[in-house]
């Protein structure tokens, strides 16, 4: 368990953060569908883009770790039925990628993962490839899944209820390219959790070859055109990038992590622009579309100046955790009223006096990579916090404690 040693003294120094988790899986997915070798660099190497990676190879693809940020992926753009089921951890992006892909394999694929994944809701995205003429079955409404196709969406137009994830629509999208006619593709109710990730899922399709037409804000048309391979260079993880930022916005520090915000097309680079005002973050912050964010922000927002509330976060309770009441639960156990949840809102009420003192307590993580790399912020101003379960960040940044570690940060483990 991580325990601050010292109060930072000029942390100092660069990072060289981990490729996006977002992009690392979806690219994995399109080069899968492509026909022949692809090349992927700069790519995540943690236990989602593991179980992602295994997944395929059990559907027939050849998935070579080609170094520490590299995969060497090669396809005949077609595949084939895995006698075992998939084991996806709470790999969420890569059970509703591959669920959706299931539908194009010609037999059956059951799709599970562990008692966490088993609490994550996959209904809208089942009840979408129902509509699509492929049969799909989630008993208790998150996995495990079981889909039985015979090789492709038979309905080639149809509707998502995208309210709880985005994903659902990406997932959708990546596998609506095979088939004998074009796919249409609309979000019901008009309602959709980050828009800004179905921008990264079309890029990446374009990447690979795609043709998409946008036919309304929330509908699009995609043509029967198979995906091409193709070298492809993944982005630093923007959500991996806020927890630098926070730690240099609290402690006006300046680690290098070697890329702009600007320079990102992930939704969380715009938590910067929020991030660069503290202490004086805005009294009302919406995190619909930098869902991932939050936290960081949240535990930033506990030594402002003023309240914060954050709005637009429904979503956070259907993540890895029920992210909402860990961080006002850890928040408040670090101090009684720091945090409140208002419905679906969190508000934090900063005490900026908590900065340099010494509070015991030790921060569960919920077995959530995000709630324990955001808490890592309040550990650097605050002697006595402990982190517990720290390996839990291998999900996305397994070298996230290290990387601090590396810029001057002072923590033992138990």
């Amino acid at each position: 368990m991580p325990q601050k040693t010292g109060a930072p003294a000029g942390l100092a120094g660069k990072i060289a953060l981990p490729g996006s988790k977002s992009i690392t899986n979806r690219v994995l997915l399109i080069a899968a569908l492509a026909q022949g070798k692809s090349h992927i660099s700069g790519a995540l190497k943690s236990d989602d883009t593991t179980y992602m990676a295994q997944a395929l190879r059990q559907l027939g693809v050849t998935v070579e770790d080609a170094g520490d940020t590299d995969f060497m992926v090669t396809s005949t753009g077609t595949l084939t039925p895995s006698q075992a089921p998939l084991f996806l951890g709470n790999a969420g992006t890569a059970v509703r990628f591959l669920t959706a892909a299931a539908a194009n394999i010609k037999g059956t694929t059951v799709l599970t993962g562990d008692a966490h994944m088993q609490k994550r809701p996959i209904a809208p995205l089942v009840e979408a490839l129902n509509a699509a003429g492929v049969t799909a079955t989630a008993p208790t409404g998150c996995p495990p899944v079981t889909v039985s196709s015979e090789g492709g969406f038979s309905k080639r137009t149809i509707e998502v209820d995208a309210s709880l994830s985005s994903q659902y629509v990406s997932a959708l999208m990546m596998a609506g390219t095979k088939g004998d006619a074009p796919f249409s593709l609309r979000v019901k109710d008009g309602d959709i959790g980050a828009r800004g990730y179905i921008d990264i899922t079309l890029e990446c399709m374009k990447a690979f070859g795609a043709n998409i037409s946008q036919t309304a804000p929330l509908s699009w048309d995609i043509a029967n055109t198979p995906y091409a391979a193709r070298d492809y260079w993944v982005e630093p993880d923007a959500s991996a990038a806020t927890y630098i930022w926070g730690i240099n916005a609290l402690l006006d520090t300046a680690i290098d992590i070697g890329i702009a915000p600007e320079a990102m097309m992930q939704p969380d680079a715009k938590a910067y622009d929020f991030i660069k005002q503290f202490p004086n973050l805005p009294a009302v912050i919406d995190g619909s579309q930098m869902q991932d964010a939050i936290p960081t922000i949240a535990v930033l927002a506990a030594f402002n100046n003023h309240p914060v509330r954050f709005v637009g976060i429904a979503n956070l309770r259907v993540k890895e955790c029920d992210r909402i009441n860990a961080v006002a639960t850890e928040l408040n156990r670090i101090q009684p009223g720091l945090a409140e949840e208002i419905g679906d809102d969190l508000l934090v009420t900063p005490d900026r006096s908590l900065i340099g003192r010494t509070v015991k307590a030790d921060i569960h993580t919920y077995h959530d990579h995000r709630i324990a790399m955001a808490f890592a912020q309040a550990a650097l101003v605050i002697d006595g916090i402990r982190i517990l379960d720290p390996g839990c960040t291998a999900k996305t940044y397994p070298g996230y404690w290290r990387d601090l570690q590396s810029v001057g940060v002072e923590m033992t483990f138990e």
